[in-house]
């Protein structure tokens, strides 16, 4: 198993929190959260991680030489970490092609390693992650739901979309080797016809919908995680580790 990991972006919206780094390198009880994710993969069983860089990837390729990596890790640069992230996820475009399942993550969540856990060691394949308590607004990635299927993954959906459930994205996700490959040539597609401002989620949506009968979801309601792209995000994390660390494993 494969994971990538997008940590390319600037973190503008954070402010002077990130003024001089990446926000995966934000430090929560001494630990970044790219030490975190490293290690939750490493328990877990993954073999690979590809990292995909871009603003400040000296900083860090610099702080990896001081985490314990045990299991084989290549940096992948992206210098045009200003345009969308979909042109981060087409750097890792090769990965997607490789034999066994990938786990794509963003770099800029702190979480309860069980929901990790869930995605890895579960049964469910083309699975997304989905949170049911979650405020609503134009902000939060949501799936929606009908009769059990996805139907709909997007930040801004149809107001006439009919659905049973609707819920957040937590911007984790596990393909399969062929639709990850799948994904790969869509990725291509979308640069070469230049749509290189554009989330990854969009690219990764127009294959939910032409194929909805092959993703699945996982709902991880009641497990802790958020994430950090204000500087409120940022003190409430400190706050969800004060008050949780112990009983849910985010002090890893």
């Amino acid at each position: 198993m494969n994971a990538i990991i997008l940590a390319a972006g600037v973190g503008k919206r954070l402010g002077e929190a990130a003024v001089d780094k990446p926000k995966c390198l934000l430090r929560f009880n001494g630990k970044s959260l790219l030490e975190r994710h490293i290690e939750v993969l490493q328990s877990l069983g993954v073999a690979e991680i590809h990292i995909v860089t871009g603003y400040r990837t000296e900083d860090i390729k610099l702080h990896l030489e001081g985490i314990n990596i045990t299991a084989r890790l290549r940096v992948l640069f992206n210098p045009d970490f200003t345009e969308g992230s979909i042109v981060s996820l087409w750097h890792a475009r090769q990965v997607l092609k490789t034999d066994g399942d990938i786990i794509l993550m963003d770099a800029d969540v702190l979480y309860d390693p069980r929901i990790l856990s869930k995605l890895i060691r579960g049964d469910a394949t083309n699975a997304f992650l989905l949170d049911r308590d979650y405020e609503p607004g134009v902000e939060p990635v949501k799936l929606c739901v009908s009769n059990g299927r996805l139907i709909d993954f997007r930040k801004e959906i149809d107001k006439d979309l009919q659905f049973d459930l609707q819920g957040e994205s937590v911007g984790f996700f596990r393909f399969s080797p062929e639709v990850a490959s799948r994904l790969a040539g869509r990725l291509q597609s979308w640069m070469d016809n230049d749509r290189r401002d554009e989330p990854y989620e969009e690219v990764i949506r127009e294959l939910l919908l032409e194929s909805p009968d092959e993703f699945s979801y996982l709902d991880i309601t009641g497990l802790t995680w958020i994430e950090i792209d204000f500087p409120e995000d940022i003190e409430r994390a400190k706050r969800l580790l004060q008050k949780h660390s112990s009983g849910l494993g985010l002090g890893l």
